[in-house]
């Protein structure tokens, strides 16, 4: 038999050993190659030759891909099987298993899926119990992020204040977690307040603080608040164009160019003259409300006086020039940058894929693709270009080709690039499909998260299979996260009524385990 064929059984061999409870994970412990038969389920996808291919490195067990860990990937699958569990029980299991926990570990397991808290919170608190070493507030401001961004307020408490026991642990990231999640969920006098408590951290709070506070307010639309605090406060921090950039920017996310002209002209009239950032918070509030024309104006009038436009200036107008089918004009734009700068970035060739995609310029696109790979560096094709390649793949086999150029470029999976895939397949009815990038994601660590179980839902209930729908619905619940409100409406009104052909379906397979037993 040769080598290859050798090669391609024993990666389908591996490939069948499937992973579904902590048992098997103990049992995997005693198998010479354990970590190396999980690391190949990362490249199923890929298809078989990438994967063959893969399997060459078997010979060097302690590589792994850039940003993997097997142990974590362990962990966190212990946690996510025995979420009902105390810590003193996951204690065990992870005992049992062999395995300590490190600061690096407890940082690898928190980032796997950051739509879960519960493993950031039971890690948090084996943390304290076994005094694991921890020489920064790296782990703690991840533990933060988690909880604050599923709005488990209690918890994140409680992980604060165990957190600042620690010396030096409330530095600058801390108080910018704190800010991010506080604002995000729409608690301004908590945020504040963090602000007014930096000497009690022993932080300064300086102006290059007060303009976080204000970053943060106006990036979740609390832009009216931030302008009066910055009127209040203006005598102890003045004012200078950063701070009027923030307010600036913060009208413009908001939509509303009327606000955002009369901070222009303040700026105008001020001791402040508009810069670069001025100019670009300007331009892409215009071009987002459709005003190309005065956009345009404002882009010209920036070479004509000097300011040249950065790279993210440049990119943004050919964006709004594409969307507005004007792309011989966006392709004119690049080659003005390619010609006289700012060089264009991988956001450049982003901006013109994401068009060309949608308008099936098939050739062109994989010309530019080329051409990124080519130039390399800050050129090279990242997880969104292909996120742009795989939302307009047509059919399996264009998938396929997005998975090869990924593999070339070493580029690898993200939770996004999965739910564009798990979509994709979802909308072709694909259902071998849409359960074994399931079982990728979950042997990952990268999901299901909610957009997957949202995409999952409402696939099934444009199906028809409404029961089947609650039942993934009750499951993302119960794993604390946040359903999008169209999800819930569209299940409130089927919840007392599942089809006929479900409750079919669950009295065959009721039958099924009784004949079993």
């Amino acid at each position: 038999m040769g080598g290859t064929n050798k090669i391609e059984i024993l990666f389908h061999a591996l490939w069948r050993r499937r992973i579904s409870s902590s048992s098997s994970l103990v049992d995997l412990r005693s198998v010479p190659n354990h970590k190396n038969n999980i690391t190949l389920s990362r490249f199923h996808l890929l298809g078989i030759n990438q994967a063959t291919h893969f399997l060459h490195s078997l010979a060097a067990p302690d590589k792994f891909p850039n940003g993997f860990n097997q142990s974590a990937v362990d962990v966190h699958n212990i946690i996510k099987h025995h979420r009902g569990s105390s810590p003193e029980e996951i204690e065990r299991i992870l005992d049992k298993c062999g395995i300590q926990l490190t600061e690096e570990l407890v940082f690898e397991v928190v980032n796997r899926n950051r739509s879960d808290w519960k493993p950031a919170y039971i890690l948090s608190r084996l943390i304290v119990k076994h005094s694991v070493y921890i020489s920064s507030s790296l782990v703690y401001n991840e533990i933060l992020d988690v909880l604050g961004k599923m709005r488990r307020f209690e918890e994140f408490h409680q992980v604060f204040d165990e957190m600042s026991k620690r010396d030096g642990f409330v530095d600058e990231k801390a108080y910018e977690v704190l800010l991010n999640r506080y604002a995000a969920a729409h608690k301004i006098d908590e945020a504040v307040g963090v602000f007014e408590r930096r000497r009690e951290f022993g932080i300064e709070d300086d102006l290059v603080a007060f303009h976080g506070l204000l970053m943060w307010l106006c990036r979740y639309k609390h832009v009216e608040f931030a302008e009066t605090l910055f009127c209040s406060r203006r005598r102890e921090f003045g004012c200078d164009i950063k701070t009027m950039n923030i307010i600036l920017n913060g009208w413009c996310v908001l939509g509303n160019v009327h606000e955002a002209k009369r901070i222009w002209k303040d700026i105008i009239a001020s001791k402040c003259r508009p810069d670069v950032v001025s100019y670009g918070t300007m331009i892409n509030a215009l071009t987002k409300k459709g005003k190309l024309g005065k956009a345009m104006e404002l882009y010209r009038a920036m070479w004509e006086t000097g300011r040249n436009p950065d790279v993210k200036i440049c990119n943004n107008v050919m964006d709004a020039l594409c969307f507005k089918k004007r792309i011989p004009e966006a392709l004119e734009v690049f080659k003005e940058m390619n010609e006289k700068g700012p060089s264009p970035n991988v956001v450049t060739y982003n901006s013109l894929l994401k068009h060309l995609c949608k308008i099936r310029r098939t050739e062109k696109v994989w010309e530019l693709v080329e051409e990124m790979e080519h130039k390399g560096g800050s050129c090279s094709p990242n997880d969104v270009t292909f996120g742009y390649l795989l939302k307009y793949s047509q059919r399996s086999k264009d998938v396929d080709a997005v998975l090869e150029r990924m593999a070339k470029n070493k580029c690898e999976m993200t939770s996004d690039l999965y739910n564009l895939m798990f979509r994709l397949y979802v909308q072709w009815d694909n259902e071998e499909k849409v359960r074994e990038i399931w079982v990728e994601m979950e042997r990952s660590g990268l999901g299901p998260d909610q957009r997957t179980y949202t995409i999952r839902i409402h696939g099934l209930h444009t199906k028809g299979k409404i029961g089947e729908a609650l039942s993934y619905f009750q499951e993302m619940m119960s794993k604390g996260m946040v359903p999008e409100p169209r999800t819930e409406m569209l299940l409130n009104q089927n919840k007392t009524k599942p089809r006929v052909e479900d409750k079919m379906l669950r009295s065959n397979l009721t039958s099924e385990e009784s004949e079993s037993d």
